[in-house]
């Protein structure tokens, strides 16, 4: 078979996924393939990237994706291959004999739980929940355990989404909100709206009303969480430079042409290119489009079988910053001697009703604010230690609200906080996963022949692992199909030897 050539659209987990096992798939069926993978960005990993703490190379910190767990099998499994340490989320981590995880409600922490005191935890959470965690946890395993099945034969790889959601029994749970599930399978509307729906926030920036159930059952799979020290995006990074060494970083894909012979012309610019210097352009067998198509700004010059529905995204707002305070008492209804939860998550309060609204304004006015840990400030003589924050929400968390938490007076701050208080801040507005509404139909792989598409995962589970999922899934149709090609080129072949050896019959005079 002739060496095939392959062109990747977006450096995400997705796209780097679709190259990797490409490239493996390929090289098991005897198969040559050259990848190129194009990204807009000057780095890979797509919503997973670090941003540096005082400009600190040595202190990166998670913008975006920043967790995986351990039944994310692919990320773990590739972390393992390229010996990258799992430890990120202890590097640093704050020692505090107070609370680890406090609830807010916008007006009281409903619940807080410590970090070296499992026992009591739990005899706390069965005191005021009930058996709702047990039976919360049962049927997290049960979706978990469907959804896992779409790795194994004889289920994968699958052609369509919604086919294989359907046959594994997901679309039950996909097709209703989360606050449905949650109450058709009997688990208390107290454990669902102040435990439940403060995971679907912190995960999803989404309430239980809004969110589908299988997305609000992955929020509750948070067994072995670990990320990658230094930053997750080195997974994908990895993957890319193991399956390419044509990478074309800071390239803006600006056209898709179909060609008569079922090949594209793909056309890219170069950032800073002006706008009178003509396009690249190329010719490849497959094109795998792996990013949101309605974010590329991608013109396809050609009449596709389906284009990509237009979705919806969260716009999150991420706030990073580091200051010598630690998080105020006060700002949370607590008294002067009472610690401060290291992660505050956010939920609704019992008369808070935000139906289906995704812009709904929670009494709470953000999804969570965590201290990620202590670091040294190099800036200072000698280097002092402070603390870095992230804080989610769904506006720009403002001056006044920092200073408000960290117990300086609000009424003092103008524009910005004094480098006094706040040495370093970095904001970052992502269109981070779509609104999970309930669907029982997904978007297809297959926009045309040879022509894929990785995202439409993101509205059944919008994750790293579903985005890599979904590429090893199309890698190993494009190379399922070479092989049908293969074989079928192989039978006509020895069809036409087979009649060319046959002796010409003798025709009776």
């Amino acid at each position: 078979m002739a060496s095939k050539e392959v062109a990747i659209i977006g450096a995400g987990a997705g796209g780097t996924s679709a190259a990797y096992f490409l490239k493996q798939y390929a090289a098991e069926a005897g198969t040559s393939v050259k990848i190129t993978i194009f990204d807009r960005n000057p780095y890979i990993g797509g919503r997973s990237t670090t941003v540096d703490a005082w400009d600190n190379p040595a202190e990166p910190v998670e913008l975006g994706a920043s967790i995986f767990v351990q039944v994310n099998k692919n990320l773990v499994d590739a972390a393992k291959h390229f010996d990258l340490s799992t430890d990120g989320m202890s590097k640093g981590k704050t020692a505090s004999s107070g609370p680890q995880l406090g609830i807010w409600n916008g007006e009281e922490f409903v619940i807080t739980t410590s970090a070296n005191s499992d026992w009591w935890n739990m005899a706390k959470i069965l005191y005021r929940y009930g058996w709702a965690p047990i039976k919360t946890n049962r049927l997290m395993k049960e979706v978990v355990g469907r959804f896992l099945k779409m790795y194994e034969a004889p289920n994968f790889p699958w052609s369509s989404l919604s086919d294989i959601l359907s046959e594994l029994g997901l679309i039950k749970a996909t097709g209703v909100t989360g606050e449905q599930y949650l109450k058709e399978k009997g688990v208390s509307d107290l454990f669902a709206r102040e435990i439940i729906q403060a995971s679907t926030r912190v995960n999803y920036a989404q309430n239980l009303p809004l969110i589908h159930g299988v997305e609000t059952m992955v929020c509750m799979a948070t067994d072995g969480a670990m990320s990658i020290e230094g930053g997750n995006w080195q997974i994908f990074d990895c993957m890319a430079h193991s399956a390419s060494n044509d990478i074309q970083l800071d390239t803006n894909v600006t056209t898709l042409r179909k060609l008569p012979d079922e090949g594209y012309e793909v056309h890219w610019t170069r950032s800073g290119d002006t706008l009178d210097m003509t396009p690249s352009r190329k010719r490849y067998d497959s094109v795998v489009f792996a990013a949101p198509y309605q974010f590329s700004n991608i013109h396809l010059d050609v009449s596709v079988f389906k284009i990509p529905d237009r979705v919806s995204y969260v716009e999150l707002h991420v706030t990073l910053f580091a200051s010598p305070h630690a998080l105020s008492p006060a700002a949370f209804g607590l008294k002067p001697s009472e610690a401060v939860p290291q992660i505050i998550l956010t939920t609704l309060q019992p008369d808070e009703k935000p139906g289906a609204n995704p812009h709904y304004d929670a009494k709470a006015g953000f999804f969570s604010i965590s201290t990620l840990r202590e670091a040294q400030n190099p800036n200072t003589n000698p280097p002092r230690t402070e603390y870095i924050y992230k804080i989610f929400s769904p506006k720009p968390a403002q001056s006044d609200f920092i200073a408000q938490i960290l117990g300086l007076d609000p009424h003092n701050i103008k524009d910005e906080i004094s480098k006094d208080h706040v040495t370093w801040i970095h904001r970052k507005v992502w269109n981070s996963y779509p609104y999970e509404y309930p669907r029982v139909t997904f978007e297809e792989l297959r926009l045309d022949r040879n022509l894929w598409y990785t995202s439409g995962i993101e509205g059944f589970i919008s994750t790293m692992e579903t985005s890599s999922l979904m590429g090893m899934n199309i890698a190993r149709l494009i190379v399922d199909e070479w092989l049908k090609e293969k074989t079928l080129a192989e039978e006509t072949t020895r069809a036409l030897d087979s009649l060319v050896q046959q002796k010409p019959l003798k025709a009776k005079l």
